[in-house]
C-alpha cells in the first residue's frame, strides 16, 4: 500500500531536481575522467601501448578496484554524489545512465570513423579468408571456454541474486565471452598504428566485424536460452531486417550521400561546411536508429554507413578533420573510463580463483591466436602475417565487458568469475600491440607503423631514411 506513495515521492523529487544540481556532478566527473584518461593514455604511449589501454586502466583505478577501496569517502563524493532530495539509490542509478549514453555516442562516432577506413578492395580479394578467420575465431575460443566451464563450475560461489550458477548457462556464456573481438578497441589500435587501410588491417577488421555480429547473435541466443524463451522466428526476422538494411544502405543511401558530399566538398574546397557536417551527423544517427530498432545494437548502423562510404577519400579526410579529435579526446575516453568505473576486481580472491583466472586468460589467447592464425595460414598468408592477424583478433577490450555485464545480469556469471573475465579482457588487449610490434618486421604493416610516430620521432626518421635509401638503390 505504501508503494504508490513512495513512487509519487520519487517522481516529485525528480521534478524538483534543479538542472544545475544534476549538471555539477556530471561536470566534475567529466573533468576527472577526461584528465585521468589523457594522463594514463599518454603514459601508455610511453610504455609502448596504445592510449586505449591507459584509458581502460584509468577507469579501473578510479573505480572501486582502487580508489573506492583506498579512499571510499572520496570515491563516493566523486561518483556517488547526492542529487538534491532525490533518494540516494535513484541518484546512484541516474548518473551512470547519463554517462552510458555519452559513452554510446562515442562508440557510434568511433565505429563510423572505423567504417570509413574500411578497404573493400582487400575484402573483395580476400573475403573468403575473412569469413574463415572469423569462424575459426569464434569456434576455437568457444570450444575452449565451454570445456573450461566444466572445470570452473565446481569452484564458483552462488550468484548474489540468482543463486547457484547453471552449468549449461555458464558453458554457453563462457564460450561466448572468450570468442568476442572488440571492434572499437581494435579500431583504435589500428588507427593509432596507421594500419587500418593495409591488406592485413582490412582482412582483420572484416573478420572482427563478422566475429562480433556472430558473437552478439550468439549472446542474444544464450540470453534467450537462459530465460527459456528462445524464439527462432524472431532471430530470422532480425537477420532478414539486417540484410534488408544493408541493401538499402548500399543501393539507396550510398548514391544519395555520395552525390551530395561530392557537391558539398567541391563547393567548400574539400571541407565539411556546417550544413555538410549536420547532414553527416544526421546520417550516422539515422543509421544507428535503424539498427537499434532491428535489435542488433546502434553501433553497427554507424559502422555500416562508414563502410559503404569508405571509397570516398575526400569525405574520409574531411570527416576525420571534423570528428576525430573530439571523438578520441572526449567521447571515447568516457566510454572506456566509465566502464572501468563499474568494475570491481577486488572481488577476486583465493588461490583457486587466480588459477582459474590464468587458465581462462590462456584459453582466450590460445583460441584466437591459434584459431585465427591457422585459418589465416590456410588462406594463403605467411606464418608471420597469420600471427599478426591472430594477435589483432585477440583484442577484446571493454566490448567484452559489456557482454560480461550481461552475463552477470543473467545470473550465469558470479562476482568472482566477473572479475576473472575483466582481467582476461584487459590482458588480451594489453598484449595486442607488443605482439604486433614484435611481428611487424618484414611485413606490410612495418612502414605504416613507422610513419605513425608510435615508436617515436627518431624511429620514424630512421625508417624514412632507410626507405629512401632502399628506393634509391632500386632506382
Amino acid at each position: 500500500m505504501s508503494t504508490p506513495f513512495a513512487t509519487s515521492e520519487i517522481v516529485e523529487s525528480l521534478i524538483k531536481l534543479d538542472v544545475e544540481q544534476l549538471l555539477l556532478p556530471v561536470l566534475v566527473q567529466l573533468v576527472v575522467i577526461i584528465a585521468a584518461a589523457r594522463t594514463f593514455g599518454a603514459l601508455a604511449r610511453r610504455l609502448g601501448q596504445p592510449s586505449v589501454v591507459g584509458e581502460i586502466v584509468a577507469g579501473l583505478l578510479l573505480g572501486p578496484s582502487l580508489l573506492g577501496w583506498l579512499y571510499p569517502e572520496l570515491f563516493t563524493g566523486l561518483f556517488r554524489p547526492a542529487l538534491g532530495e532525490v533518494p540516494q539509490p535513484l541518484a546512484d542509478a541516474v548518473l551512470p545512465k547519463i554517462f552510458t549514453v555519452i559513452a554510446q555516442f562515442g562508440l557510434i562516432f568511433l565505429l563510423f570513423l572505423v567504417g570509413l577506413e574500411f578497404e573493400f578492395e582487400h575484402v573483395r580479394s580476400h573475403g573468403r579468408a575473412a569469413v574463415l578467420i572469423s569462424i575459426a575465431g569464434i569456434a576455437a575460443p568457444f570450444a575452449l571456454g565451454a570445456g573450461l566451464a566444466q572445470l570452473v563450475h565446481p569452484h564458483l560461489e552462488p550468484h548474489p541474486k540468482a543463486g547457484p550458477v547453471s552449468l549449461l548457462g555458464l558453458t554457453l556464456f563462457l564460450g561466448i565471452a572468450l570468442s568476442i573481438t572488440a571492434i572499437p578497441v581494435l579500431g583504435r589500435i589500428m588507427m593509432e598504428l596507421h594500419i587500418t587501410r593495409t591488406r592485413l588491417g582490412a582482412i582483420t577488421i572484416t573478420a572482427a566485424a563478422v566475429d562480433d555480429a556472430i558473437g552478439w547473435i550468439l549472446l542474444a541466443s544464450v540470453a534467450a536460452v537462459v530465460k527459456s524463451n528462445f524464439d527462432p522466428l524472431e532471430t530470422l526476422r532480425m537477420a532478414g531486417l539486417t540484410v534488408g538494411f544493408a541493401l538499402v544502405m548500399w543501393f539507396v543511401v550510398r548514391p544519395v550521400l555520395v552525390r551530395y558530399f561530392a557537391f558539398s566538398l567541391r563547393e567548400n574546397r574539400g571541407r565539411l561546411s556546417a550544413t555538410g557536417l549536420a547532414v553527416l551527423l544526421v546520417s550516422v544517427l539515422l543509421a544507428s536508429v535503424a539498427t537499434n530498432l532491428i535489435g542488433i545494437f546502434s553501433v553497427f548502423g554507424a559502422f555500416l554507413l562508414g563502410a559503404v562510404l569508405s571509397d570516398q577519400a575526400e569525405l574520409r579526410h574531411a570527416a576525420h578533420a571534423k570528428l576525430l579529435d573530439i571523438v578520441t579526446s572526449f567521447f571515447v575516453p568516457v566510454f572506456f573510463t566509465y566502464t572501468g568505473l563499474r568494475t570491481d576486481v577486488t572481488a577476486l580472491h583465493g588461490t583457486a580463483m587466480w588459477i582459474i583466472c590464468g587458465a581462462v586468460t590462456v584459453a582466450a589467447m590460445a583460441g584466437k591466436l591459434a584459431g585465427c592464425g591457422l585459418a589465416a595460414r590456410l588462406s594463403g598468408f605467411s606464418w608471420k602475417e597469420s600471427g599478426i592477424i591472430g594477435a589483432m583478433m585477440n583484442a577484446r577490450g571493454l566490448m567484452a565487458l559489456i557482454a560480461i555485464n550481461l552475463g552477470y545480469e543473467l545470473g550465469v556469471v558470479p562476482r568472482s568469475l566477473f572479475c576473472v573475465l575483466v582481467i582476461m579482457a584487459l590482458v588480451t588487449t594489453v598484449l595486442t600491440t607488443p605482439l604486433l610490434l614484435w611481428l611487424r618486421k618484414g611485413t606490410e604493416i612495418e612502414e605504416p607503423i613507422a610513419r605513425s610516430g608510435f615508436l617515436g620521432a627518431n624511429f620514424t626518421a630512421e625508417s624514412t631514411e632507410n626507405a629512401e635509401k632502399a628506393q634509391s638503390a632500386v632506382s
